[in-house]
């Protein structure tokens, strides 16, 4: 049986910034940016409210991410409409990859051991008059609950094809 977990984080969409670097005193120290490090735990806390106490997956594990920024009061009437039907797509900072970070980051030790386990990826970006991400992940159960690897107690007779 595949798992599958849905986790909505309210608010903005938030890329995770580089670490930043500045002297205290003669040293040179690195610090991760305040409003990272809280957008990160706000991103685990609420999977881990989505959890609802299960374990924390272990295997490889696939990501949809949805991306709804807010659509800016500035515009027109029209134009506001067009981002609510997906006819204007952000295309703005923060770039996709960065909220990915920002997501994998958070969620780590909340729904996963290591974000290394996230295999595959899709992230849309929208428009919305309720931002958000909502994040859809999915333990991948990629030999099948009854085959064994090779070498093991049972042989798997056919070449397994990922890509079908």
């Amino acid at each position: 049986m595949t798992e599958t977990l849905f986790v909505c984080v309210p608010g903005d969409p938030f890329g995770k910034q580089s670490v930043r670097a500045g002297l205290r005193g003669k040293r040179v120290i690195t610090y991760m940016p305040k409003e990272t490090v809280e957008y990160e735990d706000r991103c685990h806390w609420e999977a881990k409210l989505s959890m609802q106490g299960r374990p924390l997956m272990e295997g490889p594990v696939e990501l949809k991410i949805q991306l709804f920024f807010p659509i800016p009061a500035s515009w027109s009437k029209k134009k506001q409409e067009a981002a609510r039907l997906g006819q204007i797509v952000p295309t703005k900072k923060p770039d996709s990859s960065n909220c990915l970070k920002a997501i994998e980051d958070g969620f780590t030790g909340a729904v996963w051991v290591d974000d290394c386990q996230v295999v595959d990826h899709h992230i849309t970006k929208r428009f919305s008059d309720n931002p958000c991400v909502m994040v859809q992940v999915t333990a991948l159960d990629l030999l099948g609950t009854n085959d064994k690897l090779p070498g093991t107690a049972k042989e798997v007779e056919e070449p397994i094809d990922l890509f079908a």
